[in-house]
Protein backbone atom coordinates (compact mmCIF):
# COMPACT_ATOMS: atom_id res chain seq x y z
CA UNK A 1 0.00 0.00 0.00
CA UNK A 2 2.86 2.39 0.81
CA UNK A 3 4.45 1.85 -2.60
CA UNK A 4 1.11 2.53 -4.33
CA UNK A 5 0.72 5.85 -2.51
CA UNK A 6 4.29 6.83 -3.47
CA UNK A 7 3.54 6.03 -7.12
CA UNK A 8 0.35 8.11 -6.98
CA UNK A 9 2.25 11.02 -5.46
CA UNK A 10 4.95 10.92 -8.12
CA UNK A 11 2.33 10.99 -10.87
CA UNK A 12 0.76 14.07 -9.34
CA UNK A 13 4.02 15.94 -8.69
CA UNK A 14 5.70 15.21 -12.02
CA UNK A 15 2.69 16.12 -14.16
CA UNK A 16 3.64 19.16 -16.25
CA UNK A 17 0.29 21.01 -16.02
CA UNK A 18 0.37 20.73 -12.22
CA UNK A 19 3.87 22.23 -12.05
CA UNK A 20 2.97 24.97 -14.52
CA UNK A 21 0.30 26.12 -12.07
CA UNK A 22 3.03 27.69 -9.94
CA UNK A 23 4.98 29.20 -12.85
CA UNK A 24 4.24 32.20 -15.00
CA UNK A 25 1.21 32.57 -17.24
CA UNK A 26 -0.87 29.42 -17.13
CA UNK A 27 -2.68 28.18 -20.22
CA UNK A 28 -5.96 26.55 -19.25
CA UNK A 29 -6.55 23.32 -21.14
CA UNK A 30 -9.98 21.90 -22.03
CA UNK A 31 -11.87 24.76 -20.43
CA UNK A 32 -15.29 23.37 -21.43
CA UNK A 33 -14.52 19.73 -20.54
CA UNK A 34 -16.53 19.71 -17.30
CA UNK A 35 -19.51 21.60 -18.75
CA UNK A 36 -20.72 18.66 -20.84
CA UNK A 37 -23.87 16.96 -19.60
CA UNK A 38 -22.56 13.55 -20.72
CA UNK A 39 -18.93 12.50 -20.88
CA UNK A 40 -17.22 9.27 -21.97
CA UNK A 41 -13.88 7.61 -21.43
CA UNK A 42 -12.03 4.46 -20.50
CA UNK A 43 -9.67 3.27 -17.80
CA UNK A 44 -6.75 0.89 -17.33
CA UNK A 45 -5.20 -0.16 -14.07
CA UNK A 46 -4.15 -2.86 -11.67
CA UNK A 47 -5.45 -4.35 -8.45
CA UNK A 48 -4.46 -6.36 -5.41
CA UNK A 49 -7.25 -8.47 -3.93
CA UNK A 50 -7.48 -10.05 -0.47
CA UNK A 51 -10.07 -11.99 1.55
CA UNK A 52 -11.58 -11.15 4.92
CA UNK A 53 -12.67 -14.23 6.88
CA UNK A 54 -15.18 -14.57 9.70
CA UNK A 55 -14.69 -17.75 11.74
CA UNK A 56 -17.25 -19.73 13.70
CA UNK A 57 -14.70 -20.57 16.42
CA UNK A 58 -11.47 -18.80 17.25
CA UNK A 59 -8.90 -21.60 17.10
CA UNK A 60 -5.89 -19.28 16.77
CA UNK A 61 -5.06 -20.41 13.24
CA UNK A 62 -5.99 -18.06 10.43
CA UNK A 63 -6.22 -18.89 6.75
CA UNK A 64 -3.32 -17.20 4.98
CA UNK A 65 -3.80 -15.28 1.73
CA UNK A 66 -0.93 -14.84 -0.72
CA UNK A 67 -1.90 -11.83 -2.84
CA UNK A 68 -0.72 -10.91 -6.33
CA UNK A 69 -1.34 -8.04 -8.74
CA UNK A 70 -4.07 -8.26 -11.36
CA UNK A 71 -5.36 -5.87 -13.98
CA UNK A 72 -8.50 -3.80 -14.64
CA UNK A 73 -9.92 -2.41 -17.87
CA UNK A 74 -13.25 -0.73 -18.52
CA UNK A 75 -15.40 2.10 -19.86
CA UNK A 76 -16.77 5.25 -18.23
CA UNK A 77 -20.07 7.04 -18.65
CA UNK A 78 -20.43 10.26 -16.68
CA UNK A 79 -23.50 12.43 -16.10
CA UNK A 80 -22.98 15.96 -14.81
CA UNK A 81 -25.17 16.85 -11.81
CA UNK A 82 -23.65 20.25 -11.02
CA UNK A 83 -20.25 21.96 -10.86
CA UNK A 84 -19.04 19.69 -8.08
CA UNK A 85 -20.98 16.40 -8.45
CA UNK A 86 -21.06 13.78 -11.21
CA UNK A 87 -22.75 10.39 -11.44
CA UNK A 88 -20.54 7.72 -13.03
CA UNK A 89 -21.12 4.25 -14.41
CA UNK A 90 -17.86 2.31 -14.82
CA UNK A 91 -18.46 -1.21 -16.21
CA UNK A 92 -15.27 -3.19 -16.54
CA UNK A 93 -13.37 -6.45 -16.56
CA UNK A 94 -11.03 -7.42 -13.74
CA UNK A 95 -8.65 -10.35 -13.30
CA UNK A 96 -7.01 -11.33 -10.02
CA UNK A 97 -5.41 -14.38 -8.41
CA UNK A 98 -4.99 -15.41 -4.76
CA UNK A 99 -3.48 -18.46 -3.07
CA UNK A 100 -5.08 -19.63 0.17
CA UNK A 101 -3.08 -21.49 2.78
CA UNK A 102 -5.23 -23.60 5.15
CA UNK A 103 -3.85 -24.56 8.58
CA UNK A 104 -3.71 -28.10 9.95
CA UNK A 105 -2.42 -29.93 6.86
CA UNK A 106 0.94 -31.60 6.40
CA UNK A 107 0.58 -31.97 2.63
CA UNK A 108 1.00 -28.90 0.43
CA UNK A 109 -1.51 -30.36 -2.04
CA UNK A 110 -4.20 -30.24 0.65
CA UNK A 111 -3.10 -27.00 2.32
CA UNK A 112 -2.98 -24.73 -0.74
CA UNK A 113 -5.80 -23.62 -3.02
CA UNK A 114 -5.27 -21.21 -5.92
CA UNK A 115 -8.25 -18.92 -6.52
CA UNK A 116 -8.30 -17.29 -9.95
CA UNK A 117 -11.15 -14.86 -10.48
CA UNK A 118 -12.35 -12.91 -13.49
CA UNK A 119 -14.99 -10.36 -12.52
CA UNK A 120 -17.31 -8.35 -14.72
CA UNK A 121 -18.04 -5.29 -12.57
CA UNK A 122 -20.88 -2.74 -12.70
CA UNK A 123 -20.08 0.17 -10.31
CA UNK A 124 -22.46 3.11 -9.89
CA UNK A 125 -20.56 5.97 -8.28
CA UNK A 126 -20.83 9.60 -7.18
CA UNK A 127 -17.78 11.77 -7.80
CA UNK A 128 -17.42 14.89 -5.62
CA UNK A 129 -14.80 17.36 -6.87
CA UNK A 130 -13.30 20.59 -5.60
CA UNK A 131 -13.29 23.73 -7.72
CA UNK A 132 -10.81 23.44 -10.59
CA UNK A 133 -7.33 24.77 -9.73
CA UNK A 134 -5.64 25.67 -12.99
CA UNK A 135 -5.19 22.42 -14.87
CA UNK A 136 -5.93 20.00 -12.07
CA UNK A 137 -8.81 19.14 -9.74
CA UNK A 138 -8.86 16.76 -6.74
CA UNK A 139 -11.91 14.63 -6.01
CA UNK A 140 -13.30 11.82 -3.88
CA UNK A 141 -15.50 9.06 -5.28
CA UNK A 142 -17.72 6.38 -3.78
CA UNK A 143 -20.66 4.14 -4.47
CA UNK A 144 -21.91 0.60 -4.84
CA UNK A 145 -21.22 -2.18 -7.29
CA UNK A 146 -22.39 -5.57 -8.39
CA UNK A 147 -20.09 -8.04 -10.10
CA UNK A 148 -20.19 -11.46 -11.72
CA UNK A 149 -17.36 -13.86 -10.94
CA UNK A 150 -16.84 -15.90 -14.10
CA UNK A 151 -14.46 -18.26 -12.26
CA UNK A 152 -16.75 -19.01 -9.33
CA UNK A 153 -17.43 -22.77 -9.92
CA UNK A 154 -20.53 -22.32 -7.77
CA UNK A 155 -22.42 -25.11 -9.54
CA UNK A 156 -19.53 -27.58 -9.50
CA UNK A 157 -20.24 -30.92 -7.78
CA UNK A 158 -16.60 -31.14 -6.69
CA UNK A 159 -15.44 -29.40 -3.53
CA UNK A 160 -12.17 -29.11 -1.61
CA UNK A 161 -12.04 -32.85 -0.96
CA UNK A 162 -11.55 -33.13 -4.73
CA UNK A 163 -9.20 -30.14 -4.90
CA UNK A 164 -11.89 -27.63 -5.97
CA UNK A 165 -12.36 -24.35 -4.07
CA UNK A 166 -15.75 -22.83 -4.88
CA UNK A 167 -17.04 -19.25 -4.74
CA UNK A 168 -20.42 -17.66 -5.41
CA UNK A 169 -20.96 -16.05 -8.77
CA UNK A 170 -22.72 -12.81 -7.78
CA UNK A 171 -21.00 -10.31 -5.50
CA UNK A 172 -22.30 -6.99 -4.10
CA UNK A 173 -20.28 -4.33 -2.34
CA UNK A 174 -19.09 -0.74 -2.18
CA UNK A 175 -15.97 1.21 -3.10
CA UNK A 176 -14.36 4.45 -1.92
CA UNK A 177 -11.47 6.38 -3.35
CA UNK A 178 -9.78 9.63 -4.29
CA UNK A 179 -7.86 11.01 -7.24
CA UNK A 180 -6.85 14.06 -9.26
CA UNK A 181 -8.06 15.17 -12.69
CA UNK A 182 -5.24 16.54 -14.85
CA UNK A 183 -6.29 18.60 -17.90
CA UNK A 184 -3.78 18.10 -20.70
CA UNK A 185 -3.92 19.79 -24.09
CA UNK A 186 -5.91 16.98 -25.72
CA UNK A 187 -7.59 14.92 -22.97
CA UNK A 188 -8.24 14.64 -19.24
CA UNK A 189 -5.94 12.17 -17.47
CA UNK A 190 -6.96 10.89 -14.02
CA UNK A 191 -5.02 8.62 -11.65
CA UNK A 192 -7.08 7.37 -8.70
CA UNK A 193 -6.86 4.94 -5.78
CA UNK A 194 -9.92 2.89 -4.82
CA UNK A 195 -10.71 0.62 -1.89
CA UNK A 196 -13.18 -2.18 -2.74
CA UNK A 197 -15.19 -4.03 -0.07
CA UNK A 198 -17.65 -6.88 -0.69
CA UNK A 199 -20.79 -6.98 1.47
CA UNK A 200 -21.91 -10.50 0.55
CA UNK A 201 -20.45 -13.84 1.64
CA UNK A 202 -18.69 -15.36 -1.39
CA UNK A 203 -17.89 -18.81 -0.02
CA UNK A 204 -19.60 -21.96 -1.27
CA UNK A 205 -19.00 -24.37 1.65
CA UNK A 206 -18.04 -28.00 1.19
CA UNK A 207 -20.72 -30.67 1.45
CA UNK A 208 -19.16 -31.95 4.68
CA UNK A 209 -20.15 -29.51 7.48
CA UNK A 210 -16.96 -30.52 9.33
CA UNK A 211 -14.74 -29.90 6.32
CA UNK A 212 -11.17 -28.96 7.39
CA UNK A 213 -11.22 -26.31 4.67
CA UNK A 214 -14.56 -24.55 5.07
CA UNK A 215 -16.13 -26.03 8.22
CA UNK A 216 -14.93 -23.19 10.49
CA UNK A 217 -15.62 -20.33 8.03
CA UNK A 218 -18.74 -18.33 8.79
CA UNK A 219 -18.24 -15.85 5.93
CA UNK A 220 -15.61 -14.89 3.36
CA UNK A 221 -15.64 -11.47 1.70
CA UNK A 222 -13.39 -9.85 -0.89
CA UNK A 223 -11.54 -6.64 -0.22
CA UNK A 224 -8.98 -5.00 -2.46
CA UNK A 225 -7.14 -1.94 -3.74
CA UNK A 226 -7.39 -0.51 -7.26
CA UNK A 227 -5.04 1.88 -9.03
CA UNK A 228 -6.86 3.22 -12.09
CA UNK A 229 -5.65 5.48 -14.88
CA UNK A 230 -8.54 7.17 -16.67
CA UNK A 231 -8.58 8.89 -20.06
CA UNK A 232 -11.54 11.12 -20.96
Amino acid sequence: MKNLLILFGLLAVTNTPAIAQFGGDLILNLQNEDKKFLNWGYYLGFNQYDFQFEYKDDIGKDILVDKSFGFNVGLIGELRINEFLDARFEPGLLYTSRILGFPGFTSQVDALREVRSTYIRFPLLIKASTRRIGNWKPFIVGGVYTSINLGSNEDSLDDNSSGQFRMKQNVYGYELGFGIDFYTEYFKFTPSIRGVFALTDELVPDEDPNSPWTGNINAMRTRGIFINFTFE
